[in-house]
Order: structure tokens, then sequence, then C-alpha cells
């Protein structure tokens, strides 16, 4: 039996595949093996005596198929018991309940349906096997007559005995009886909360609730668990399955949120020179995403509290769909490239990136992520390679570059290549390190760097690889902390660029609880940065994406409890266009729909450098 909680708000998580009911399991195009191997808790099959035999049919029209039950349920679950020593599942805790809806003469159909199973030991002695006797049934003062293996489905609007209860397994009833509702949006309120009294008095009295007649797609079965329906009713056993068995990853409950930064917007909006950006990019990271990470921080967001919002689309050059390397570099160079392609244009020339123009100003860059140094995003401000995954190629490019700060890990791409002809002299990230030199000081903590020295540093802490529910904590808010501090002493500006990485990751592995803390947490490092804008007059913080990963739909939450839970349509990065917040003075220059190529010039115009008429960004 199963009895879920019954709080004032179910969170779909707690289901699976056990409370899954096969509605008329029989008309499926494979009987009992389809709901069998889904796992499923419940599988329901009529019945009809007829010409001396227990024949398996929806109407009397289709007794002519001479479908008998014992053929189509009874044999093939001896054989799955005897294979499972004794259980129905290989899996001893799982259970199964086999509902058995009587169509003939209760009384006549269920002797004769006692004397069949009796020949089947193997079942009635079955510990993980339930049998639940519905449609036509006895009178409920004949229950206890019945041999113990029997149980019965009860009706949901009646009153039982204290000993025909003890014989009910489950209290069922259709469900229009009670709501016209056809599955789309919410049950009305009225029709609700009847539902929840009824449910709730069934789980007092410690049986499960089925519901027959129910809508039989996503949104209807978020509402139903909702409301606590212990068994969700269905034909689409596939899809049923699929959705139960991915609502785990699909679904999160954060447990603390934390408070936003006001920002004062004083300078918001303003047209009066730029001396510091900020840029932000949420690699994977869409306006689903966010919202998954709204959503958990109950209702708050600091980026939300931006003004000036445009729209980025974020196709490549090659391909409808880009991935990080075009969709960065087309942010760091105002040029469409190739997918793979990382400082490059189509051909695989190299192309002049950000730094490059801004070195001309005297204006610093610096770079933090909280994935790999190596990785398309950041390396799309340094470095020039054809292909995404040449990663020491990607790190020497960094002795050219024009990069006074790389702050992230080394773990992924380097920690396995063996830079060394010879062994034993060290491991492979060190030996690529050590080639920077004498251009960068190499570090392997936050700690290490220190402010006003006038070094370059590269900072390789593995510790920024990990998950933030993971062990990294709030170290992407230190490192960035840590990086304004050292960058801040060139009074005539910088540029730094912190990546989200680890969005994108959630998105691909189409778990929940990634995408959100991994928001959640970049989110609060906007905070900072939209409070050091505001403290020092001159700083424009942009928010924005290289692509959308997952194609995430958001089908269920609580603001209150921080509960979140989505479908993904794929593991891989989508062509849905992503969005861009900016804060500070020249912000009104991010409005409205571009190409994400666009926003290297309008950078350029923010911190008014040279822009050349013939490098438009939205032309490829």
């Amino acid at each position: 039996m199963i009895i879920l909680s019954t709080k004032s708000l179910a969170q779909p998580v707690s289901y699976t595949v056990a409370n899954a009911h096969s509605h008329n399991d029989y008309e499926q195009p494979v009987p009992l093996f389809t709901a069998y191997y889904e796992a499923f808790g419940s599988i329901e099959a009529d019945i009809f005596w007829h010409n001396g035999e227990i024949l398996v049919a929806h109407t009397e029209k289709e007794l002519a198929l001479h479908r008998t039950l014992e053929e189509l349920y009874l044999k093939p679950l001896q054989v799955f018991v005897e294979k499972n020593k004794g259980h129905i599942y290989a899996d001893s805790t799982r259970r199964l309940q086999l509902m058995i809806d009587i169509k003939t003469d209760s009384v006549i159909t269920l002797n004769r349906l006692v004397e069949l199973l009796q020949k089947y030991p193997a079942l009635t002695q079955c510990s993980t096997l339930q049998i639940a006797i519905s449609g036509n049934r006895p009178e409920m003062s004949a229950y206890a007559s019945y041999p113990s293996f029997i149980g019965f489905d009860g009706e949901l609007n009646k009153e039982y005995s204290a000993e025909a209860l003890s014989r009910i397994v489950m209290l069922s009833a259709d469900l229009k009886k009670y709501t016209q509702w056809n599955g789309k949006g919410n049950i009305p309120a009225p029709e609700w909360d009847t539902l929840q009294r009824v449910v709730a008095r069934a789980h007092a009295l410690k049986k499960p609730v089925r519901f027959w007649a129910t809508p039989d797609f996503t949104n209807a079965w978020y509402q139903l668990m909702k409301l606590q329906v212990d068994y969700l009713n269905t034909d689409s056993i596939k899809a049923l399955s699929n959705f139960l068995q991915k609502l785990p990853a699909g679904s999160w409950k954060n447990k603390s949120a934390y408070k936003l930064y006001q920002p004062t917007f004083k300078n918001d909006g303003v047209d009066k020179p730029v001396k510091n950006i900020l840029l932000f990019i949420g690699d994977g990271t869409g306006l689903a995403q966010l919202y998954a990470g709204y959503t958990a921080n109950k209702g708050a967001l600091n980026v939300f509290n931006m003004r000036n919002i445009g729209i980025s689309k974020t196709s490549s050059y090659d391909n409808y769909v880009t991935d990080s390397a075009p969709g960065s570099t087309a942010i760091s160079s105002g040029k469409k490239t190739n997918n793979r392609h990382v400082g490059v244009d189509h051909t695989g020339a190299p192309i002049p990136l950000l730094p490059v123009f801004l070195k001309k100003r005297n204006i610093s860059t610096g770079l933090v992520t909280c994935g790999d140094i190596t990785d398309a995003t950041p390396a799309d401000f340094y470095a020039h390679q054809p292909e995404r995954e040449n990663s020491i190629a990607i790190l020497r490019d960094l002795k050219q570059a024009n990069i006074d700060l790389l702050i992230g890990s080394g773990k992924e791409s380097l920690s396995n290549v063996d830079l060394l002809e010879e062994k034993g002299k060290g491991s492979a990230i060190d030996a690529a390190l050590l080639e920077l030199a004498p251009q960068y000081t190499v570090a392997h903590s936050l700690d290490s760097v220190g402010a006003g020295t006038g070094k370059k540093w590269v900072v390789v802490d593995n510790k920024a690889g990990l998950p933030v529910l993971k062990g990294r904590g709030n170290w992407l808010e230190q490192a960035f902390l840590k990086a304004v501090k050292t960058l801040s002493v060139n009074k005539t500006g910088f540029f730094l660029m912190t990546e989200g990485a680890q969005v994108d990751y959630g998105g691909h592995a189409n778990n929940m609880s990634y995408v959100a803390s991994e928001v959640m947490d970049f989110d609060q490092v906007i905070g900072k940065a939209m409070q050091f804008a505001d403290a020092d007059g001159q700083t424009l913080v942009i928010v924005t994406a290289d692509h959308e990963t997952g194609g995430l739909s958001l089908l269920a939450g609580d603001y209150q409890n921080g509960y979140v839970s989505g479908c993904f349509a794929s593991n891989d990065h989508t062509a849905i266009p992503v969005p861009v917040f900016a804060y500070g003075p020249q912000s009104f220059r991010f409005r409205g729909v571009y190409e994400n190529t666009e926003l290297f010039y309008k950078i350029m115009q923010a911190l008014r450098l040279p822009v050349r008429d013939t490098e438009v960004g939205s032309k490829r």
C-alpha cells in the first residue's frame, strides 16, 4: 500500500512509477508486460464470467477475442514470482496491485475467481502482490468471508464498517463526479476544496486514493500529485513512466533563500561615461533557468531588478543551434563564427577580441569562471583556436593575450593531458602553467592574489569546478570580489567577465537542483556587482548568456516553499534566444532584440571606443 504525505502542499518529487496505475491494461498492445517492465504499482483487468471461463474484456462485444485472465495475467505473473524468489519484482521492496474489475454478477464471478486463484499459490502467497476487487462487488458485510489474499477497492464516497474497511486496500471514484476539469490549468477552487477534503478523509483512514476518468497528460499529472492522489490513472504507460522517472531530477525544493541587494537606480540608464564594465555570462542560462532560480529563491532574483532588458539571438555562423564557443566569440569580437571555433572567424582565421581594444585605452581585463579556464566562454576572450577542445593550445594563447587576471578551475581539461615527454617531472597542469611565466604569476587559491602589485595573475583553483551543492560554496562571489579589488587598482578602468559556467552543466544533466542552485549562486554575485556599480557610479553591469541549454519548461512551482519542477526537451543546447539585462550608466543601449554580435558593439559604444561602420555585428 502506498500512502503519501498529507502535508498542505505535496511535492511531486515524492512520486515514482510505483504510483502509476495502468487503466484498462488489457487494451494495451502488449497487456501486462508493458506496465510490468515499467515497474508500475497497479495494473487493471476487467473480467467477465462467460461460458465457464473468466475472460478479460471491456464490453461484451470483446468477449469474442477469448482472452482469458489466466493466460494474459496469472500465468505470466506466476513466472515473475518464481523467477524473483517469491516476489513480484526483482526488487523485493516493490509491490504490485492487480486490480480486477468484475463486469458480471459479483458473487458468482468472484467465487469463480477465487477458485482460479487458488490454483496459483505462488500468487496468493506472494507478500508483494495485492489482489484488489473492483467493479461489481458483493455486499460489504461479505468482505470478511473471502480468503485473505482478496482485497477490495472501496468507493470514496461510501461509509464502511470497521470490519469491511479492514479488507479495503484502496478507495476510488470517478473524477467527473467532483469536477468537469479538462486537465488544463488548475482545478476550479470550490471543486479543488471538495477534492482535498475527500482525499484527506481517505488518507486519515490510511487508504490510498485513485480516480478514474482523469485527464491523462503532464499538467493533469502535476495537479493530481498536488492533490496527493496516490495512484495516477493512465492509458499512456510509456509517457507517464518517462515523466515519473525524470521527476526527481526535474524538481527541487530549496530550503533557504538569500536576501537581494536593493539597487538605488541613481545612475541607471544615464547617458554618461562608463569606466568599468562587469559582464556576466550565464552559460546555458535562458529565461526559464533564471525563473527556476527565482522560484527556488522564493520569488526573488537580483537580476530581475534590472530595468533595461533586451533579447539576444544566439545562432552561430554555420548552425541554427550554437555552442558556447561561437556564442561567446560573438560577444568578445562582434563576429559570427562556426560551432566549436574559439576567437577565430568562420574560415579559422584569428580575429581581434575585446581585450585588444580595451588595452589601447589602458583598460585592464579579467576573467572569472566557476568552470575550466580553457573552456569556451573564458577562452573566447583570449584564445584563437578552430577547436574548443584544444585546451593546451588555448592556454598557450594566453601568453600573447591582453588578459590581466584569469581565475577558474583547471581540473576538467588539463589534468589528464601529458605535456612532458619525460614522465615524473610534475603534473601536466603544472607544466602547462609553467609556460605562462614570466608574464603571469600562477596561484592555486584566491588568497594568494594580492592587489596593488602590478602583477598579472592566473589562479587555477579546482574548488571552482565543484557544483555549488557539492562543496563550492560562495567561491564564485569570493573570486569576483577578489578580481574587482585587484583590477580596481587601474584607475583608467577595467573589464571583468564572470561566467556562471555550471548552469549549463545542470541543463545538460537535465537536473533542476543543479540548474536552480547555480542560478542562485550566479545571481548573488550579480547583486554584488550592482552594489559596486551604485557605489562607483561609473560601472555598467551586463548580464546575458551564450545560449540556452536543455529546452527547460517550468510546469509547477511554489514561491513560498522554494519549490520548482519542470521538464527538459533536450540534454543539449537549443536555439531559444536569451535575455540581456543591463544596469548602470549606458544601460539603455541594451534594449531591443538583436544578434549576439551586437553585444560587442554596444560594449564598445558604452566605453566610447571607436567602432567602424563596416563591422556592424548583425552582418555575418
